[in-house]
């Protein structure tokens, strides 16, 4: 069963006199419980498309459906909702509040939600990643590695269905960044949870289901 879909995606950047084709008619279909990789050289379009798959950017043309709804016709309020309860994102900067505790970020999603039992879902969550024993640390105290297993514990806070993961093994050592691919291994096969990883990393990529190949902004291998 499709997820995510995009049909003739068209990303288009001008300034000044200048324009920059990004994305050039993207059609894919990610199935429930998936996990692909996108790969491709630096400027191929990667972060872009991601961004566009998870409602973060609207498409300069076409559109983009999560679980047959269209991007294009959804409101900004509905847009909103799917991203908050439906879609969890991991980015390479943890983008983690240095304010808070580890257990304090991890629960923000489901504080803005309005979920019940937040504390306890977080709990649960960074004890999925390995972090039991780091909920009253703040960012400044963990490492790297410990930081992105935060970040992957509040994308999941919601149960969202798909987690959209850009280079998120970009600041990390090869074991640390391993750990983190297998996290989200996990994520797919015990939580169900569909998974886009965008890496230029090959050895990483090769984990994954299936294997998007972007160049120029087009797919050249899917």
């Amino acid at each position: 069963m499709a997820l995510i879909e995009s049909v003739d995606l068209c990303k288009r950047y001008t300034s000044g006199a200048k324009t920059l084709d990004v994305l050039r008619g993207i059609t894919l279909t990610i199935e429930q419980g998936e996990f692909v990789a996108i790969i491709g050289p630096s400027g191929a379009g990667k972060s872009t498309l991601l961004h566009l798959l998870g409602w973060l950017d609207p498409p300069g043309s076409g559109d983009v459906r999560f679980d047959g709804r269209s991007f294009q016709a959804a409101s900004e309020r509905q847009r909103a909702q799917v991203r908050n309860r439906r879609i969890g994102f991991v980015f390479q900067s943890y983008h983690l509040l240095m304010e808070l505790t580890a257990l304090e970020n991890v629960m923000l999603p489901s504080v803005i939600q309005g979920a019940r039992e937040s504390m306890r879902r977080a709990e649960e969550l960074l004890e999925f990643v390995g972090l039991s024993d780091r909920l009253t640390h703040r960012p400044n105290q963990l490492s790297g590695g410990e930081q992105q297993r935060v970040a992957i514990a509040r994308a999941l806070c919601n149960d969202p269905d798909a987690l959209l993961c850009d280079e998120p093994t970009g600041n990390l050592d090869s074991a640390n960044g391993a750990r983190i691919v297998e996290l989200l291994r996990g994520a797919q096969r015990d939580r169900r949870k569909t998974v886009v990883l965008v890496t230029h990393e090959r050895d990483l990529a090769a984990s994954a289901d299936r294997i998007i190949r972007l160049r120029d902004g087009e797919i050249v291998n899917a």
